[in-house]
């Protein structure tokens, strides 16, 4: 039972037991006196007493009642209170009852859904782990797609720039085919007007086995000409070869991985014009650049030309020349081939005058003589018979940088490979670089690989 209901029942039987309560009867009896004597007759008699005794009982339960009266009252609307706060309670108890059973069933379902929960977390860590696995398996096979990827597309570049070196060196050799054209046939000519001088010689010396007045008078032409079609000997040729090459020096830095990456070359050269400028004549692999495998950009690029004790001068570019991406010529002005106080040879201008010609080493080792033939499928080179050498003098087997040099003493050409000679008889350049401190802004790696395809363009032989 409620504490609070049950107070207020106690409260009201204690009210009702002060109310049926008879106070007169239950005061104690009074311990009787002794007789009074009488006294006067003003004196207060007994019975009197006994009725003011009663009034003043009277009075007092009077006062008891009304204060019992006022105590009901009180309480009374105090159990009214207390019986609308136990009717709101009751509610509240109900309410609470209704809630503990909503909250047990809920607690039920809980529990059941954490049961299913427990059984499908048992299966999930199952899947998670299968899952896992799976996704380890994809992403190893998402890095293997993505080197794949990554290496495609390397190569897909590297075929990408062959494709536009070929274009290029297609573009090239379509202008050089041109270029050749238009030379084989200034050679014609040549050769046309040259067979016409030897008819006019051949005519000349009739004429003055005829008359030796006729001969007075062209001596002097006569002369010239006898000098100009006398083969020199190859040893004084290869003396003058001796005598006359200069040291061109060479000096290439770009970055590396390490710190600055140097490549230096040393080579001897002769100084050749075409009537207008001068030029030092090398091969590529002479140089410290290379056309037969992928080139870098080079940041500083130098070349210093000495002879003896003379001091050094340097080249202001270098030339690839157009009769072949492999033949290097750098500019010599006249101040430069005055200081170095050599002979400069001019370029044949009838190289097929004589059938053999003057095999000189690039570095001086050896020499002799060799024969050489046209090619007609190939215009601008001739080549080389280096199996049947009537003089070889050195210990030396022909190979590409080897000079040619014409029985007249004029230069012929440069060995490109071991068979064949790239005729120079112009220095028309196909590719520069500007020597200095600073080339970075060249791309010199994009020139060069330019020049490799070139060379790949070729025909096998020439290679």
């Amino acid at each position: 039972m409620n504490k609070t209901l049950l107070l207020i029942l106690c409260d009201f039987l204690l009210l009702n037991l002060l109310a049926l309560t008879r106070w007169e009867k239950a005061e104690p009896a009074r311990a009787k006196q002794p007789p009074v004597p009488e006294v006067a007759a003003n004196a207060v008699t007994k019975d009197q007493d006994i009725v003011e005794t009663m009034k003043l009982s009277l009075a007092d339960e009077r006062a008891t009642r009304e204060q019992l009266t006022r105590r009901l009252s009180s309480t009374e609307s105090t159990l009214a209170q207390r019986d609308q706060n136990l009717t709101q309670l009751q509610a509240e108890r109900e309410k609470l009852a209704s809630s503990l059973d909503a909250t047990q069933r809920t607690a039920a379902d809980l529990g059941q859904k954490v049961a299913a929960a427990t059984k499908d977390a048992t299966l999930t860590k199952e899947q998670l782990a299968r899952i896992q696995k799976e996704l380890e398996d994809k992403r190893a096979e998402a890095e293997r797609q993505k080197a794949a990827l990554a290496l495609l597309n390397q190569q897909q570049a590297e075929s990408r720039q062959k494709i536009e070196g070929l274009t290029v060196a297609v573009k090239v050799a379509e202008q050089e085919k041109q270029m050749l054209r238009e030379t084989a046939e200034t050679l014609k000519t040549q050769a046309a007007v040259e067979r016409q001088d030897r008819l006019k010689v051949q005519e000349t010396t009739t004429q003055l086995a005829q008359g030796v007045g006729q001969l007075a008078e062209k001596s002097g032409e006569l002369t010239k000409e006898i000098r100009d079609n006398r083969p020199i000997n190859a040893n004084v040729l290869f003396n003058d070869y001796l005598a006359n090459r200069v040291t061109a020096r060479f000096t290439a830095v770009r970055r590396g991985l390490l710190g600055p990456a140097t490549r230096e070359k040393t080579s001897s050269t002769v100084l050749v014009t075409d009537g207008d400028r001068t030029y030092a004549l090398l091969h590529v692999d002479d140089t410290p650049f290379t056309l037969s495998e992928t080139s870098y950009d080079w940041d500083k690029v130098s070349v210093e030309f000495s002879r003896g004790a003379t001091a050094p001068s340097r080249a202001s570019a270098i030339h690839f020349l157009s009769v072949d991406p492999r033949v290097v010529a750098m500019p010599v002005d006249a101040t430069q081939a005055a200081a170095l106080g050599v002979k400069v040879y001019p370029t044949a201008l009838d190289p097929v005058k004589f059938t053999e010609a003057v095999l000189v080493n690039g570095g001086g080792k050896g020499y002799g003589d060799v024969g050489f033939k046209l090619d007609a499928s190939q215009p601008g080179y001739v080549r080389v018979d280096n199996r049947l050498f009537k003089r070889l003098f050195g210990d030396f087997a022909p190979s590409r940088g080897d000079l040619v040099l014409s029985k007249t003493g004029e230069l012929l050409g440069i060995m490109v490979n071991s068979d064949y000679c790239a005729v120079v008889n112009n220095f028309l350049p196909n590719k520069t670089i500007r020597t200095g401190d600073d080339v970075s802004a060249q791309h010199t790696g994009e020139l060069l690989n330019a020049l490799a395809a070139r060379k790949m363009s070729l025909p096998v032989k020439l290679q």
